[in-house]
Parts: C-alpha cells; sequence; structure tokens
C-alpha cells in the first residue's frame, strides 16, 4: 500500500465562511482572512472523485452544547446582520466529539458531530467495497485564544474518546490499525523498515487514521496505547521511535530530500502541495512537484477543483487528471 501516492483534502468536512463573517474577521487580521478563504464539496462527493486522503477536526466536548451559539453570529445579528442558520438539528448539544475549524469563527463543518462524518465514510465505502486505502488525519484541537471560547484540553482520556468514537462506527474489518502492520514485530517501526506496509490488495476497502500532532499529545495517546496495542490511530512521531511508521512533513521544498529518504526506508508520509491559499492565489506549482518527486504517498491539498471563492485556475491533480498512482 504505500506503493502508491495519492492526492487528498486538507480540513476537508470545511464549508466556506460566509462573507459578513469573513469580513468581520478580515478587519481584525486580513492575512487570516485570506487563508481561511477556501472550502470543499462533501466527504463523499470528495471520495467518488477520486480523493484517498482527509483531514477531520476534532473539539472535545464530552457534556455537548459548548459550541451552539458561535461568537461570530451572536456580534453579527446583534448589529442587525443577517446569518445563514446554523445547527437546525442541534447536533451540537450532543455528547461527543464535534468537528469544524476554528469555534466561534470557522464552525461550518458538512459533520458538526465528527461520528456523522464517520458514518457517511463508511456507508461510501460499503457501496466501494473495493477502494484503495482511505488515510484520515486527526487533528485534537484544543488551542486557545481570548476571542474565542475555550476548547477543553486533549487529556489521555480525551485523546482516547477519539479512538472510542471510531471503533463505534466503524468495524474492525474496515480498519488499517497499528496491530495489523505490526505483526509480529517488536515494534511498529521495526514491521515497516523490514517487513514493510500490507499487500494492497490485503487492506482494499480499510480505513487508516493518524493522529497528526505534537509530541505531548501523542505522549498521551500512547500511555492509553502502550506499543500502540489495540490503537486505532496510527501516530506521527519521529523516525528512531519504535512507534515511527506514518510522518507528517509538510512543507515538501524544505523537506524534499528527508521525504525521500524516509520514504526509502520504509515510512509513509503526509506533505501538502499548498497552504494558506497562496499557491492557489499565485498559480504556484512548484511546491506541489516538490511533493510528488519527494515520493510522499500522501499529497493534501485544498484545490483538487479550482477555487470559487477567488479568481484562480489552481488545481492539483497528477497529469492523467487522476489522484492516485504508482509512487514515483
Amino acid at each position: 500500500m504505500n506503493e502508491l501516492q495519492v492526492i487528498g483534502s486538507h480540513n476537508s468536512y470545511k464549508i466556506g465562511i460566509e462573507q459578513p463573517v469573513l469580513d468581520f474577521i478580515a478587519k481584525k487580521d486580513s492575512m487570516t482572512a485570506l487563508s481561511l478563504a477556501y472550502e470543499h464539496i462533501p466527504l463523499s462527493d470528495q471520495l467518488d472523485l477520486g480523493l484517498r486522503n482527509l483531514e477531520m477536526d476534532v473539539f472535545h466536548d464530552p457534556q455537548g452544547g459548548r459550541y451552539k451559539h458561535p461568537k461570530a453570529i451572536a456580534m453579527l445579528n446583534a448589529r442587525g446582520i443577517s446569518t445563514l442558520p446554523f445547527d437546525e438539528a442541534n447536533k451540537l448539544n450532543e455528547p461527543g466529539l464535534k468537528m469544524f475549524h476554528v469555534q466561534d469563527i470557522d464552525f461550518r463543518s458538512h459533520h458538526l458531530l465528527f461520528k456523522d462524518g464517520l458514518k457517511e465514510l463508511l456507508s461510501w465505502s460499503k457501496q466501494n467495497p473495493k477502494h484503495s486505502p482511505i488515510i484520515i488525519l486527526i487533528n485534537a484541537k484544543d488551542d486557545n485564544s481570548p476571542e474565542v471560547t475555550p476548547a477543553l484540553p486533549f487529556t489521555a482520556a480525551a485523546l482516547d474518546s477519539i479512538d472510542l468514537e471510531i471503533r463505534a462506527v466503524m468495524p474492525a474489518e474496515k480498519l488499517i490499525t497499528p496491530d495489523l502492520v505490526r505483526g509480529d514485530h517488536i515494534s511498529l517501526e521495526e514491521a515497516v523498515t523490514t517487513n514493510g506496509w500490507p499487500a494492497l490488495d490485503e487492506v482494499r476497502g480499510r480505513f487508516l487514521f493518524v493522529l497528526d500532532e505534537k509530541e505531548v499529545k501523542i505522549n498521551r495517546y500512547l500511555e492509553m496505547h502502550p506499543n500502540l496495542q489495540n490503537a486505532a490511530l496510527f501516530v506521527n512521531i519521529k523516525e528512531g521511535n519504535p512507534n515511527a511508521g506514518f510522518r507528517i512533513i509538510n512543507d515538501p521544498v524544505k523537506n524534499h530530500d528527508h521525504i525521500k529518504d524516509l520514504v526509502s526506508k520504509g515510512y509513509m508520509i503526509r506533505t501538502r502541495a499548498d497552504a494558506g491559499t497562496l499557491e492557489a492565489r499565485h498559480n504556484d506549482y512548484n511546491r506541489f512537484e516538490q511533493a510528488k518527486s519527494s515520493g510522499a504517498q500522501v499529497i493534501s491539498t485544498d484545490y483538487y477543483v479550482p477555487s470559487k471563492l477567488f479568481e484562480s485556475e489552481f488545481q492539483v491533480r497528477f497529469e492523467d487528471g487522476s489522484f492516485e498512482r504508482e509512487r514515483p
């Protein structure tokens, strides 16, 4: 499976910010507003196009209701500015992991509940049972600033709730887990650098989830799953660690040769073809070209179709128009 190279999407659940809210953000920080001006079609539509990588951000909300009333909506309505309806089904009142980008300002999502996004993925997979593995990155978001509703911290138990929600929706036979890849080896890293990843035909129709976080949260997660035993998630941890196998290295220009070296040793790498809308605004394909030639198995973009939010022809696809090919 690591001999494929696929294109996927970044913050895959995201619905574009409505103009009054974006204008409000721009008055405070114009660069932030520019960087947030992207959107995605529904998850199933992305998979129908051929994307095989998605990203899902989650917020811890065990009681429910924490993010029910975004501050941007309240502030605009108080000034007599109308906004689009939000969460009419009262999904945010339910306990459990929520899925959106930034609390209070970038809160519109094709699925406000993480579990609902998983259910859509599972339904699509059952209708397309021979699909190539779909790699899902998970960001466990608990960053805060004085302007937004405080996010609850992702403790070890909160991180384990990601596992619990995944396993509550996804049957075991739909998952590629560290246990599956490790097999009889002492560690995951030993497995991927010696025996390698599973044969593609053995893992068709499955999902591989990765916790895309830094060392502090990774270590908390490993408290619950030492050696990644019984873990639903792979972790973004540096090579040389026994739990290493899947790395997130976002800049393929700066790290081109490093990515190429890791790929040759058996690691799977996710990198990005664009970021913050900059490449799309300048029709700059250099980053995408470096991502392709690095051999990184997963290349993320916001532009598998051109933007409708500003004038640009920028579009990230392989030369034949596809989103999946044999890795160079």
